[in-house]
């Protein structure tokens, strides 16, 4: 049985019973993080599975189509997340129309008791559910009683005085904080995907790119960013990367554009992940593009200095050779 499920209605997935927590997991913060590992302790103890239940696309993304908002993650990631912290089954079910009709009492009845036959139900604070949000932990614990399971709010998680959440996340990196973004995740704020063909423009400017879309999903931030791209070599690799619709060739859809520094090799179909180190500016339109040109270089210059100040900090050797430029100077210069 395939460890990640969409659709609801498909017969039982647990027939000896679940441990199950449900949350909208954007960002799979050091909240949701507390959320899953206490569902897979208490999975463990009863014998049972660990199930992640989620939505895709977020309610939020299906009630506002013209205007959706930002996201942390990607499904994809987060399902690989959920599971990375030992859920034994990932639920990212399909939110539409019909799904968004259900009373919370339907959705506890034909997916917690139906489908997971739950022993224990676990959620974050505040947490609703059901048409017009009408179910609560109140509901569960009163459905609970009659269907066999016992349903708790997990305390909030609290840093530097404040509780995490995903709202407080985005407010950290459309600031620039990475590393405030870093505490709150418990770990960097990357965004990851399989490399896609752009138009090849960044090649004919002399800056060629690793491109990632993200599924009609809208990026939690845009500009222009110093980023480590993790998945190429053995360590990290320093690029200077774009995040935005680039105005300046009349782009429309969200691109995230990694230029490698002195990169060297086809990234094609490869899976990896742009790390975000540091806000150098925020996407612009240029008269044309050879003042697009001018600007990246100088991107590339101030996103090199950084990393390499970041690197120092990490006690990293960055997985790149020497700049050809400044080698070719250094040579000059000890002639």
């Amino acid at each position: 049985m395939s460890r990640l499920f969409r659709d609801v209605d498909r017969g039982i997935r647990c027939p000896h019973g679940s441990v199950v927590c449900i949350g909208a997991f954007d960002g799979l913060h050091l909240g949701h993080r507390a959320l899953v590992r206490h569902t897979v302790a208490r999975a463990r103890a009863l014998g049972v599975p660990a199930v992640a239940l989620s939505f895709e696309p977020l309610p939020r993304e299906f009630f506002a189509p013209a205007a959706p908002p930002p996201r942390l993650l990607l499904p994809r990631a987060k399902a690989e997340g959920l599971l990375a912290l030992d859920a034994d089954q990932v639920g990212l079910l399909r939110f539409n129309r019909a799904l968004s009709s259900w009373s919370g009492e339907e959705f506890v009845e034909r997916v917690l008791v139906k489908q997971l036959a739950a022993r224990e139900v676990w959620v974050g604070p505040e947490f609703r559910f059901g048409k017009a949000r009408g179910g609560d932990i109140a509901l569960l614990r009163r459905m609970g009683e009659t269907a066999g399971f016992s349903a708790h709010e997990i305390e909030p998680v609290h840093l530097d005085g404040e509780r995490v959440s995903s709202t407080r996340i985005r407010e950290t990196i459309l600031a620039g904080d990475f590393a405030a973004a870093a505490r709150l995740l418990g770990r960097p704020y990357a965004i990851g995907g399989h490399v896609v063909r752009g138009q090849q423009l960044g090649r004919t400017l002399g800056f060629p790119t690793a491109n990632l879309r993200f599924g009609g999903k809208t990026p939690a931030l845009s500009g222009i960013y110093a980023t480590w791209v993790h998945g190429v070599g053995e360590r990290p690799w320093p690029s200077v990367s774009s995040l935005g619709t680039r105005p300046t060739v009349a782009g429309v859809e969200p691109l995230l554009e990694a230029h490698l520094f002195d990169f060297d090799g086809d990234l094609y179909g490869r899976r990896i992940e742009v790390e975000f180190v540091a806000h150098l500016r925020a996407e612009l339109k240029f008269p044309d593009l050879a003042t697009l040109t001018q600007q990246m270089h100088r991107d590339a210059a101030q996103a090199r200095e950084l990393l390499a100040l970041d690197a120092q900090r990490r006690r990293w050797t960055p997985a790149t050779p020497p700049d050809p430029r400044r080698a070719a100077d250094a040579a000059e210069h000890t002639a």
